[in-house]
Parts: C-alpha cells; structure tokens; sequence
C-alpha cells in the first residue's frame, strides 16, 4: 500500500511534467507570457537563471503541492477528482498572485506579455489540477483495486 503522500508526490510529478510541456511550448514558440520558471527565478531572487526556475518549479508541483492536494482531497467540495485538482489548484495560483503581488518584485509582471501572463498561469495551473486530480484518483482506484484482489482470506 501507498501511503497517499506519496501518491501525492507521483500525482503533483506527473502534473508537473504536463504543466513543464505546455510551458516548454510557450517558450519555443515566441515566448507569447513570460516564461514561468523565469517568473520563480525572479520570486527567489535568480532573475536570468532558467535552470533554477525549472527546478524550483519541479520542487514545488512535485514535493509541496501534490503532498498537499493528497492530504486536502477528502475535503475538497467538488466531486470528481479533476475538479477537486482544479479547485486546489486555482487556489494555489490565488495564492501564489498574492505572494508575488504583495512581497514579490513589483517588476515581476512588466514584461512584454503583461496582464497575458496572469492568464496563462491560471490556465497552466487549471490544466495542472486537471491532471493532479485524474493521477492521484487512478492511483486510488488501483490501490482499491489490488486491495480486493488480494484482501479475500483463502478459505
């Protein structure tokens, strides 16, 4: 058995890496927003430096918020798994706008993309709680799954 932070940590993987492919593709295609590991770079003081965004954003999605949504996902009003991941995540992105806001660099979002960015984030972060949500259920279910499979004595 899986305790379920650790199904957290391998959900908020998986939606990480989903979230890291669209970015790669913003980034490749024009930069149409500021790139997001830029904008954690810039949280944390490493204005330039890509590499370290990228890997702070891997920490974050995979090691804060994905052990966090497992330990949250009971009590999430909504449903279905990929609202529940939705919601969290929106609130997160809710959360992170008022950290940068309020104690970031006021220059965070002056860039060529502008108010553009704050929609592409949320989007990002609404995709990332889709797949949060549908990982981490399918994690679940398979444990359930194995549990009937297995849990029957043999008499």
């Amino acid at each position: 058995m899986m305790p379920r932070v650790q199904k957290g940590i391998l959900a908020g993987f998986s939606a990480t890496v989903a979230v890291s492919i669209l970015e790669a593709g913003n980034m490749l295609l024009g930069r149409m927003f500021d790139p997001f590991p830029g904008i954690v770079a810039r949280m944390f003081g490493l204005s330039g430096n890509l590499a370290a965004g990228w890997a702070i954003h891997f920490v974050i999605g995979s090691l804060v918020l994905g052990p966090l949504f497992a330990l949250l996902y009971t009590r999430l009003p909504t449903k279905t798994p990929e609202t529940r991941g939705i919601l969290f995540a929106v609130a997160a992105w809710v959360g992170m706008m008022l950290i940068i806001t309020m104690m970031g660099d006021p220059r965070t979002f002056t860039g060529s993309a502008g108010f553009g960015t704050f929609g592409w984030m949320l989007i990002t972060h609404m995709v990332f709680g889709g797949v949060l949500g549908n990982v981490y259920a399918r994690l679940l279910a398979r444990e359930k799954r194995a549990g009937f499979i297995h849990g029957a004595p043999a008499h």
